[in-house]
């Protein structure tokens, strides 16, 4: 599972700091990641309940989408591959659609099918004396391959036409629960809040002083200080880094993020950060781009309205996209 890590730099407002507005923030444990809900509302109850309602709404959507849970919907198309189409709720077809249109942008760079990967990496050790052969990495990704998904949205089904291909949703499932729990929390009186997903954010409105939230981005050399600071208001951030899940081979570090084509651990990048309205589609785009590499990622980045990006190489040195605001850098 893709793990992402943000540093929070804005504090948390006490209940009764102020004879308006009210904070209230919950951590909790969902989808296997650290999940923190914050809702400001007038009344201290509503703020609570926005956050009860965010909670539920990720509970709801983890009983759709998980793989690990036999009785999900995932499981079963999973369970039915190569065998007959399975039907699924509008909610799950809709998001294995996006999947998929994200997987024709970035040329197979993205694929929700990458749960049929063979598991011949293991990132137990930091450094390892020796890796799988040619031939093993290259037919552990044999059944990857977005285009034998099959789509019936007519019949609200989904076939997957080879015995053996799974899907999953662990490199944009939390985000889009970060979506569903920012409109549950705001139909339930979140004025302004944040929903930190396991490090997929999406943030709205203001904090109690009228000023934006401030994310930090973990330095890749040490996540527990700040890279880069940002102002971020009505958007989601999401960050992914090679500084958490990682083996060394002769010298060389290798992260946890795999690349679907080739089967190898990807390099030469410590972190990608997307700034999107969707923290669905900057979950998706940050795995992608940490995938394509510096160049070929930023060009992707460059091409989409209303995305901006910030990557971090191997050195240290950190690109920008073209047109990031640089109001929300400090």
């Amino acid at each position: 599972m893709r793990t992402t890590f943000l540093i929070f730099l804005f504090l948390i407002a006490k209940i009764g700091q102020t004879q308006t507005l009210k904070t209230y923030t919950q951590d909790t444990l969902l989808m296997g990641s650290a999940f923190v809900f914050t809702a400001i509302n007038m009344d201290a109850n509503k703020a609570r309940q926005a956050v009860k309602a965010g909670i539920q709404e990720v509970i709801r959507i983890e009983k759709i989408i998980s793989s690990w849970n036999p009785n999900s919907e995932t499981s079963s198309i999973n369970l039915h591959a190569g065998i007959k189409p399975v039907n699924v709720s509008g909610e799950l077809l809709q998001l294995i659609e996006r999947s998929l249109k994200i997987s024709k942008l970035s040329n197979g760079n993205f694929d929700i099918s990458f749960a049929s990967m063979d598991k011949v990496w293991s990132f137990n050790q930091r450094e390892i004396d020796s890796i799988p052969s040619d031939e093993v990495i290259k037919n552990s990704v044999a059944k990857i391959d977005y285009q034998n998904i099959e789509v019936n949205p007519t019949e609200e089904t989904v076939f997957l036409k080879e015995k053996g291909m799974k899907i999953g949703f662990g490199a944009i499932g939390k985000g889009y629960a970060a979506d569903m729990a920012k409109k549950k929390m705001i139909a339930s009186g979140a004025s302004s809040g944040v929903v930190n997903a396991g490090g997929d954010l999406i943030s709205w409105g203001l904090k109690i002083d009228n000023t934006p939230w401030t994310i930090g981005i973990a330095n890749p050399k040490n996540k527990l200080e700040v890279a880069l600071s940002l102002n971020v208001s009505n958007t989601a951030l999401v960050t992914s880094g090679n500084y958490e899940k990682y083996f060394l081979y002769e010298g060389e570090k290798y992260c946890h993020i795999i690349n679907p084509l080739t089967g190898w651990p990807v390099g030469g990048t410590q972190s990608v950060t997307i700034i999107s309205p969707s923290a669905e589609f900057s979950d998706a785009l940050a795995t992608t781009v940490f995938v394509l590499g510096k160049d070929e990622g930023i060009q992707l980045i460059n091409h989409l309205q209303g995305v901006e990006g910030i990557i971090i190489d191997h050195q240290g040195n950190i690109t920008y996209s073209e047109n990031i605001q640089t109001k929300i850098l400090q």
